[in-house]
């Protein structure tokens, strides 16, 4: 699978990053995660995506690849790419290339919330912002006393 770039149909705009994130997260009233980087070679934890959050990655700088449900795409500085919720929202940021990535997300942070790790078969449970990991194989019947 090769790398493209994204999406031309409104899934992404191109903005100017600012210097200072805390700047943009003043203007949009929003509950900002930490600012991540990446150095080369490094990705994000798992490909993963969530039913009761929407998130959207903001790049700062550098050329994140981010891997999503229809492929790899290459981002560049100002590039913001939104992740909604459900299977369609799936995503896992790395680095490829030979300097350091820096990206901001932005989340809704639904609370509770439930995420999918589909590789690993594995899923979260977020409540209160604390996340419970479970395999989905353990699924039991919710039917009478235990």
């Amino acid at each position: 699978m090769g790398v493209t770039t994204p999406p031309t149909s409104g899934m992404r705009c191109r903005i100017r990053a600012p210097s200072a994130p805390g700047a943009l997260c003043a203007q949009a009233r929003t509950p900002w995660s930490p600012d991540l980087e990446f150095h080369p070679g490094s990705s994000q934890f798992l490909y993963n995506f969530h039913h009761g959050s929407e998130e959207m990655l903001v790049v700062l700088r550098g050329q994140p690849t981010v891997r999503m449900l229809d492929g790899d795409h290459l981002l560049a500085e100002g590039d913001v790419l939104p992740f909604p919720r459900g299977p369609e929202g799936g995503h896992q940021v790395r680095n490829d290339g030979d300097t350091t990535v820096r990206v901001l997300i932005v989340s809704a942070h639904g609370d509770p919330d439930v995420a999918e790790y589909p590789e690993t078969g594995k899923v979260a449970t977020i409540l209160d912002g604390e996340h419970r990991f479970h395999r989905a194989a353990d699924e039991i019947e919710h039917a009478g006393p235990e």
